[in-house]
């Protein structure tokens, strides 16, 4: 623009989020450091080497380092949240549900650069109580939503009226949560499915559940 003299007058360059920021683009980078290092280990400075940003971008968009962890652990659940909500719709009975459950994890979680869940590896990685309160509703949500298909399985006659479907569901989650730790030290998917499978074989078929409880 010109003064009023006529004189030149050069406009400072913008300071912050430069145009070409792309949020989902440097969420979806983050979110992949995260994953690899985990939160603590994860400095600003990787952040927004990955990013392709410098902090003043960061924290304009995304407010600090813990709102950035949280927003990207957001989306990497939304994306796997959809195909868990199908199964455990879909899938005639629910020991089909959480053996389709297992194994699509195991092939996932032994893929890719980033392995294992990372929700599950969020746990320890953050020394701040409030953050960790935060994490740890997240983790139990999937459990809640197991223990509501195993419920439903009990209603429509799948299992015998004396399953413990909240202990079943701490089994699976256990399971999974440890398919994850396996995943990340470098087991196959080969690994990953067997691990599957023997715990699908722990799985309180019907009939053998009636039979304890007319011997107790």
């Amino acid at each position: 623009m010109k003064k009023a003299n006529g004189t030149a007058h050069a406009t400072a360059p913008a300071r912050g989020r430069p145009r070409s920021f792309d949020r989902d683009a440097a969420l979806e980078r983050a979110m992949q450091v995260f994953w690899r290092q985990g939160y603590e280990a994860t400095s600003v400075s990787d952040l927004t080497r990955a990013m392709g940003i410098n902090p003043p971008s960061l924290y304009a968009a995304f407010g600090d380092k813990e709102q950035l962890y949280l927003a990207a652990l957001e989306r990497y659940e939304q994306e796997r949240r959809e195909s868990v909500v199908r199964i455990l719709e879909e899938a005639p009975s629910a020991r089909q549900a959480i053996e389709r459950l297992l194994e699509e994890a195991a092939s996932e979680m032994a893929s890719g650069e980033c392995r294992g869940c990372m929700l599950v590896l969020s746990t320890g990685q953050c020394a701040d109580p409030r953050l960790q309160s935060a994490l740890a509703e997240r983790r139990a949500a999937p459990k809640r939503a197991l223990k509501a298909r195993f419920d439903r399985g009990l209603r429509e006659g799948e299992l015998a009226r004396a399953t413990d479907t909240s202990a079943l569901a701490d089994f699976y989650t256990t399971v999974f949560q440890g398919m994850t730790i396996q995943a990340r030290d470098g087991a196959s998917r080969k690994n990953l499915l067997a691990t599957a499978a023997a715990a699908m074989r722990a799985w309180p078929e019907r009939k053998r559940l009636a039979r304890r409880a007319a011997s107790a």
